[in-house]
């Protein structure tokens, strides 16, 4: 199994900044892509971005420009870093990986637990 744990939510303010942070651990043998998902209050999970092993990333229109996603593959760790942040980006945000834990394994998705982020004056 794999297990993420994110950290990093909290509370800020409309145009204030946070950072989000995941690792991965457990029986991994090879992660492939990375990735954060947010769910608001009485809304469906949405994609928020993701990143290939490679580095190649995709955004979510809505935040396109604010926010940028990075990792370190050699610890397993996913970052999110969200700039400029408004009411709207208020959620739990979830951490997510696809990966194997054996070469005789196939892929699998896995989501964290999930962090809150609360953007509010």
């Amino acid at each position: 199994q794999v297990q993420l744990v994110e950290s990093g939510g909290g509370l800020v303010q409309p145009g204030g900044s946070l950072s989000l942070s995941c690792a991965a651990s457990g029986s991994i043998f090879r992660i492939y892509d990375m990735g954060w998902y947010r769910q608001a209050p009485g809304k469906q999970r949405e994609l928020v971005a993701t990143i290939t092993r490679g580095g190649n990333t995709n955004y979510a229109d809505s935040v396109k420009g604010r926010f940028t996603i990075s990792r370190d593959n050699a610890k397993n760790w996913v970052y999110l870093q969200m700039n400029s942040l408004k009411p709207e980006d208020t959620a739990v945000y979830y951490c997510n990986a696809v990966g194997r834990t054996s070469d005789r394994e196939g892929v699998s998705p896995y989501f964290g637990s999930g962090t809150q982020v609360t953007v509010s004056s």
